[in-house]
């Protein structure tokens, strides 16, 4: 049953990496929209590729999130990053002491 909790506890890990690392390239992605950097730079694509479908999913459902041209849509997908972060963690936390009959 050890082997389990550890596993449990690496998937914990790792999506907790991965919504933060995420949650980083949305930062990333809203400041340079703030500075209109060289559009075919690999590194902008790779970012706008990443975040705009998300951006743009945000925006059609939450018209709102765009106030006087001024886009919040990052600010949403941060709070629900944290959001699906905290909601993530204690799930497993209490999968996991279930498991080891806490």
């Amino acid at each position: 049953m050890g082997y389990m909790l550890d596993i449990l506890a690496g998937v914990v890990n790792i999506l907790h990496m991965v919504l933060t690392a995420y949650m980083w390239v949305v930062i990333i992605s809203a400041l340079l929209s703030w500075v209109n950097p060289d559009p075919y730079n690999p590194i902008v694509r790779f970012l706008r590729n990443v975040t705009e479908p998300v951006f743009y999913w945000i925006r059609r459902r939450l018209p709102f999130v765009v106030v006087g041209g001024f886009d919040l849509s990052p600010i949403v997908v941060i709070l629900g990053i944290q959001l699906l972060d905290s909601i993530l963690i204690r799930a497993f936390s209490r999968m996991a002491m279930s498991m080891a009959g806490v």
